[in-house]
This record gives structure tokens, C-alpha cells and sequence, in this order.
């Protein structure tokens, strides 16, 4: 009886996930793609933004990310690029400085901080950024990240149009040479598909500090990172949601080719599985509560997934379910299926906006990985610590 109960839950739980994978397409495909027209610009319209990069050990990324933002086709002068050295070994600090002069500014957090002790230097980081940018519009980027050269004046021109308190933006992975690289594409680019989806909704509850504006006028109203400064990631997700607490905010979703950023993926296992924990780790410190259900949602499915290949390894006994008899190999073979079946069907919409479509015949591969790292990442994420820029934070 209690298998036959089993048996049932994991339907139960593959039906709710079916579901939301094809909400999130629908959601996806509802997301109008913005095709901006830069022929009449009015310099006098358009915004000073600032864009502020926190760096820590980036010497093998930060020149890439500088010199793609000085080759951009927005007006020099109305831009600056603000780059907070977060306590950088290596080199860093120089090659940003060779940078300098102009609209490029160094800034060291340990001069502003001494040796004050955090748990989340990244947002003090930004946090010091935003105190001396002279912009209106904010934009964060990360130091191992590319922009194309109509990024700012794609957000320019939607800022200038729709004056939004937020701005949410896309944000691609590179490479695609490894099986840990492939897979991180394409986990990533589902990420990034159900993030354009549920802002284009109204539900905000995911978004990429990669590639993220807002005003410098909301930050100081909802007190910046207030009140979740003592969490080591969340400059981003947690961010949007005070945002979307403040009376009257306005944050949109900019689903356009000329911004999405190009990110560089972790180079190896252990640095995959710390970042992972590290997202993972911030479920518990949402202010949006109609998150924690979906999420663990998804985590009880691939719990049931791993469960029933266990139970298949040692039972073979066949159980009625239905109108039929399934023992837990032939439940888990049609659950898989059916998983693999409706995350394609998302996700052929969302490789096409990224111009990945190409990468999709090896999804069906990667199940396996992606359940045990979604158990992994998501109980170490609760219950554990991870490193993070060479730091060890809760």
C-alpha cells in the first residue's frame, strides 16, 4: 500500500512540474522582444548611467569586460564605469588603472572598509559603487563578463521610454567546449528563460546581477542592502524583491539581442557545485513566500526521481497505478521522459532567442547530472557553507 501511495505522490509531483515547465514557456513566449531604434537619439533625453563592477581576482577577465564597455555606441560622455576592487591578490587593481583616465574609476574597498569583517562583501562592493555614481540609472555587470557594443544603448533608450525603477536583463554562458561547460549552458539558459518569463508577468522573483539596472533614486529608498547585507550572495534576486515591495514600483523585463551579456562559466566541478550551493542558499531569505513552493516543488520531484532508480536497483515488483501494473524502472523511465519531453519543449523557444538551438541534442543526456546536482546543491545550499572568491561564507 505505502508503494502504491509512492507511486501516486511521483505522478502527483510530475503532473505539477509538467505544468509549470509549460506555464513557463507560455510565460517566455508572452515576453515581447524589444527592437529599439537608435536613428534619432536626443542626447538631452537619454540618461547618465553608471555602471558598477565589483572585482575580486579578475586579472584573466576584467580587461575583456573594460574593453568591450569602452567600445560601446553610447556617448562616452554619459556613461562611467565604476569598478570597486574587492580586496583583489592578483592583478587586478593594475590592469583596471591601466584602464583609467576618462570615464573609468578604481575604487578599493579595502581603503573604504579597512579591515572590517562581512559575510557579504559583494554588496558592500556595489554598496560603494552606488554612494559615488554620479548616474541615474545604476547598471551592475560582473568582472568576468562581455557586453556587446549596443548593450548601454539598448538600456538607455528603454530607460528613456518606459522609466522604469528596474531593469532585468539577459545574461548567456560563453563556452561550450566541456560536458560540465555544455551543461551549464544549457541549465543556465533555463534559468534565464524562466527568469524573462515570470518578470514579464509581474511575479518577481529572479534576475542576474550580471546584468541588472535600477534606479539610483530606488536603491536609496528601500535602504539598498539593508537587512540582507548579512547574507553573502542576493545582490540581485533579493534586491528585485524589496524592490517589488515598495509602493509604486515599475521593474520590466528588457528581452532584446543587444543586451544580453556573455558570462564565462566556471572552469570545474568543485567551483560549479559552490556556486550552485551558493544560489541554492539563498531560497530561505526570499521575500516573495510564493517561491519556497515552487522551488520545493521542483526539489521533491527529483528527489522521487532519484528514489525510484534506487528502489528499481532492489525491487522489481510491479504495482498497480491506474488502469496498469509499473514496477519503478518502467514509473522512473516514463517520468524522465516526460521531463525531458516538456523542458525541451521550453526550452527550444529559449535557445532560439540566445542562438543555441544547436546545443539541445545533448539535453536528453544530461538528466542524470542534473538530478543529483539539483539534490546536491539544493540540501547543501540549506544546510552547509560554501566558498565563494576564496572565502568560506554561510
Amino acid at each position: 500500500m505505502l508503494m502504491v501511495m509512492l507511486f501516486y505522490l511521483a505522478v502527483l509531483l510530475a503532473t505539477g512540474y509538467v505544468s509549470l515547465i509549460v506555464c513557463y514557456r507560455f510565460f517566455w513566449i508572452g515576453a515581447k522582444e524589444i527592437k529599439t531604434d537608435f536613428e534619432s537619439d536626443d542626447e538631452t533625453k537619454l540618461p547618465f548611467i553608471s555602471i558598477i563592477v565589483p572585482a575580486r581576482n579578475e586579472e584573466a577577465n576584467i580587461g575583456i569586460l573594460l574593453s568591450s564597455l569602452q567600445n560601446q555606441t553610447y556617448p562616452q560622455s554619459l556613461f562611467e564605469i565604476i569598478v570597486v576592487d574587492d580586496f583583489s591578490e592578483d592583478n587586478t587593481a593594475s590592469i583596471v588603472k591601466s584602464f583609467s583616465g576618462g570615464n573609468v574609476h578604481y575604487v578599493s574597498l579595502k581603503d573604504t572598509i579597512g579591515n572590517l569583517a562581512l559575510n557579504s562583501y559583494k554588496k558592500k562592493a556595489i554598496e560603494t559603487g552606488v554612494s559615488i555614481a554620479k548616474g541615474e540609472l545604476i547598471v551592475t555587470t560582473d568582472a568576468d563578463c562581455e557586453a556587446g557594443n549596443k548593450w548601454m544603448q539598448t538600456i538607455a533608450h528603454f530607460y528613456a521610454k518606459n522609466k522604469p525603477d528596474m531593469i532585468v536583463m539577459p545574461v548567456v554562458m560563453s563556452k561550450e567546449k566541456t560536458f560540465l561547460q555544455l551543461f551549464q549552458q544549457l541549465d543556465f539558459m533555463s534559468l534565464q528563460g524562466i527568469t524573462g518569463g515570470v518578470i514579464s508577468q509581474g511575479l518577481y522573483q529572479m534576475c542576474n546581477g550580471a546584468n541588472l539596472a535600477y534606479t539610483k533614486a530606488v536603491f536609496n529608498r528601500v535602504n539598498g542592502f539593508k537587512n540582507i547585507d548579512n547574507i553573502a550572495s542576493g545582490d540581485d534576486m533579493l534586491l528585485l524583491q524589496k524592490v517589488a515591495k515598495d509602493k509604486g514600483h515599475k521593474i520590466k523585463y528588457l528581452k532584446a539581442q543587444e543586451v544580453i551579456i556573455k558570462t564565462a562559466p566556471v572552469e570545474n566541478m568543485d567551483a560549479f557545485l559552490q556556486q550552485r550551493i551558493r544560489w541554492a542558499g539563498k531560497a530561505g531569505q526570499y521575500l516573495d513566500n510564493r517561491l519556497f513552493p515552487v522551488l520545493f516543488g521542483v526539489y521533491a520531484f527529483n528527489f522521487i526521481l532519484a528514489f525510484l532508480f534506487l528502489l528499481g536497483c532492489f525491487n522489481t515488483v510491479q504495482y498497480p497505478l491506474f488502469w496498469w501494473s509499473v514496477s519503478a524502472w518502467e514509473l522512473l523511465v516514463g517520468l524522465i521522459l516526460s521531463k525531458v519531453i516538456v523542458e525541451l519543449y521550453f526550452l527550444i523557444s529559449v535557445a532560439g532567442f540566445f542562438g543555441k538551438r544547436k546545443l539541445l541534442w545533448v539535453f536528453p543526456l544530461m538528466q542524470p547530472f542534473h538530478i543529483v546536482y539539483t539534490l546536491v546543491a539544493g540540501w547543501l545550499g540549506k544546510f552547509g557553507k560554501y566558498k565563494w572568491k576564496n572565502r568560506t561564507v554561510n
